[in-house]
């Protein structure tokens, strides 16, 4: 008799499905033992690595918003894993081996770059899987997984593909599909009825990636509206300028647009009116990271026995104010570190930052007492959220002229550095404690009602608004369109409306500033939304009761219902399936945060969800070919690992 086969499935084939991939094969001769064979099957209708979002066959023009040394698919000595751990290079130390890939540690890769990174990952996996001592099968199928079943009294799982092929005796499946479609909202969906009352106009939904929109149809110095201004509003930016044949040059005055004539007029707006904050320049290396003072391990295990007795936390008055003291303590040293007029001593300076969390300390008069007279150092949230503060615009100009002298500070200060500058300096902090804000977070941290409000309706927004942003060169280069005539921002509270044969779009902010346009794209990403989903398989589990929406009190955060590590999907009537595993993007508001990649040495919170559910699916593998055995030996046992 040959050795026992065990099959698992993973869905999805992006990083987050290659790095589940890792997992199984790393584990694998541990758990299920040497003489023991594996079938890893792989379900995308993209190429497995690269996905659909980093595929090898978009533009060279769109970037990514993470420097080439922070990228990683694999584990590294710092991941605190019960797996083996397997080092493989960053995006940049393979960028190195790769003459054709000018890289440096902190340069922001293409996406096509990435793309490239991670199907040289993908077949490095593979290898090394072959070469080892595990008897590990990947087989890629290059299509969708439509619905997944239960088998009887064995529970192995059956998947059904769109190909017509069927997948059975699955001892587990792992999810990680990442962005996936959704059914379009109430007003998409009378944008959509606009477009088809009047031929003449475009609306093009929300679409990720934004590369594989056929855009070719808008014409020159038609009118086009971009709504959003986060990181897809930058692509479509590139792909209707630049991709149209315009180049930018580096002058000693700043960069400058020259046009091809082939461009669209491109209007953009959003209800803040300003788009996300560019990343400070790196000057952190490969693996520096901001170790928290306030969100330690006492901090945030104390949460947890909180919620773990029924009392959820506020977000907005217990958890925001230590995040908030996090962030000033980082812009007061920075500040402190640059300002030559500075009187102090280190004793006062750190004496400056302990006393940040009296509530009656004025931070205005200490600063002056050390030498700092300019006000406009204080650290306001107000004047971050809001940079405009109350001033009153009388133009569409107006406020133009106001935006390009915010954008061009923004881009100096981005120049500053990560470190050295203040402002980006403490920005980045929000990046740096994402793992311990993740782990307030997660599975009922937070009231329901203050994650309605604290988390969807303001901090999530906020968080991406000051520190996930474009690369410097993204904000250079808006500026040099703005200045060519080439884009034009609409005010703050950017409204779109509709009209016989036209689109409107106005700020409510600025009086008498509408615009008429022809074409309307939809720019930014929706938040997930189980409910709401259009991926077959996620649609079909829903509608079986074979997943349910996540809920916190009566509040359903987008996300899908799991268990706490290793992640189980729950049914309609809460019971767990031990056998069907979630990670990533369609856990968000169980978890926080998912799109975010993996770093490398800093303990990747990702990598050690992954290893975790790639063991135990192999435990469930093991106990399958343990009972089996067990039926066919007549009563002879083969131990699980």
């Amino acid at each position: 008799m040959g050795p026992e086969i065990a099959q698992i499935a993973i869905v999805g084939a992006g990083p987050r499905g290659i790095s589940c991939l890792e997992r199984l094969c790393a584990s694998a001769v541990e758990i299920l033992g040497i003489n023991k064979k594996l079938m890893i099957h792989i379900i995308d209708p993209f190429p497995p690595g690269p996905g659909k979002v980093w595929r090898t066959n978009q533009p060279l023009l769109l970037l990514m918003n993470t420097v080439a040394s922070q990228i990683t698919v694999f584990t590294d000595e710092s991941v605190e894993c019960k797996g083996p751990i397997l080092p493989g290079p960053s995006l940049h130390d393979w960028a190195a081996g790769e003459s054709w890939l000018q890289l440096g540690p902190n340069d922001y890769p293409t996406r096509f770059g990435h793309g490239c990174y991670l199907d040289w990952a993908y077949h490095e996996i593979c290898k090394r899987a072959e070469s080892s001592s595990a008897n590990v099968k990947i087989t890629y199928h290059n299509t969708e997984a439509t619905r997944l079943h239960p088998e009887g009294e064995s529970g192995k799982q059956t998947l059904y593909l769109a190909s017509g092929s069927t997948l059975t005796g699955l001892s587990a499946v792992i999810l990680a599909q990442g962005h996936v479609p959704q059914h379009l909202g109430e007003a998409a969906t009378d944008w959509t009825a606009h477009v088809t009352q009047y031929p003449r106009l475009r609306y093009f939904p929300p679409n990720n990636p934004a590369d594989t929109l056929n855009l070719d149809d808008i014409q020159p110095n038609e009118a086009v509206f971009l709504q959003g201004l986060g990181l897809t509003f930058f692509d479509y930016m590139i792909l209707l300028s630049s991709r149209r044949g315009g180049r930018f040059e580096q002058t000693e005055n700043g960069l400058i647009y020259h046009s091809s004539g082939r461009e669209p007029k491109i209007y953009a707006g959003s209800s803040r009116g300003i788009p996300h904050h560019a990343r400070g320049d790196n000057e952190k290396g490969a693996f520096g990271r901001y170790t928290p003072v306030f969100l330690t391990e006492h901090v945030i295990a104390s949460i947890h026995s909180r919620a773990e007795q029924g009392r959820p936390l506020s977000f907005k008055e217990e958890v925001f104010p230590l995040i908030s003291k996090e962030v000033k303590t980082v812009y007061y040293k920075a500040l402190f570190n640059r300002n030559q007029r500075v009187v102090a001593n280190q004793d006062d300076i750190q004496n400056f930052i302990k006393n940040l969390d009296n509530a009656d300390f004025n931070e205005d008069k200490e600063l002056a007492k050390l030498g700092i007279q300019d006000k406009e150092a204080l650290w306001s949230w107000d004047h971050i959220r809001k940079p405009q503060g109350d001033r009153r615009f009388k133009s569409r100009n107006d406020w133009n002229q106001w935006l390009l002298a915010y954008l061009q500070k923004d881009a100096q200060e981005a120049r500053e550095g990560n470190v050295t500058g203040p402002l980006k300096a403490a920005l980045d902090v929000l990046r740096d404690i994402r793992n311990e804000v993740r782990l307030i977070i997660d599975h009922h941290g937070v009231n329901g009602a203050s994650y309605r409000d604290d988390i969807a309706g303001d901090f999530s927004s906020l968080n991406a608004f000051l520190s996930i942003g474009p690369p410097r060169r993204r904000i250079e280069e808006m500026v040099a369109l703005m200045k060519a005539g080439v884009l034009t921002v609409i005010g703050p509270r950017t409204r779109l409306s509709t009209a016989p044969d036209t689109w409107i779009v106005e700020s409510l902010d600025i009086p008498e500033d509408k615009v008429r346009v022809r074409t309307v794209i939809d720019a930014y990403v929706p938040a997930p939304k189980l409910s709401k989903t259009a991926d077959p398989l996620l649609r079909y589990m829903l509608a079986e009761g074979f997943c349910r929406p996540h809920k916190l009190d009566d509040y359903e955060t987008g996300g899908i219902d799991i268990t706490r590590s290793p992640y189980n999907i729950i049914d309609r009537d809460g019971k767990k399936n031990k056998r069907c595993f979630v990670v990533g993007v369609p856990t968000e508001g169980v978890h926080f945060i998912t799109a975010a990649g993996v770093r490398p040495c800093v303990n990747s919170v990702n990598l050690m969800d992954n290893d975790a559910v790639a063991r135990a699916a192999l435990v469930q593998a093991a106990e399958d070919l343990r009972v089996g055995q067990v039926r066919i030996g007549g009563g002879s046992r083969v131990r699980a690992a």
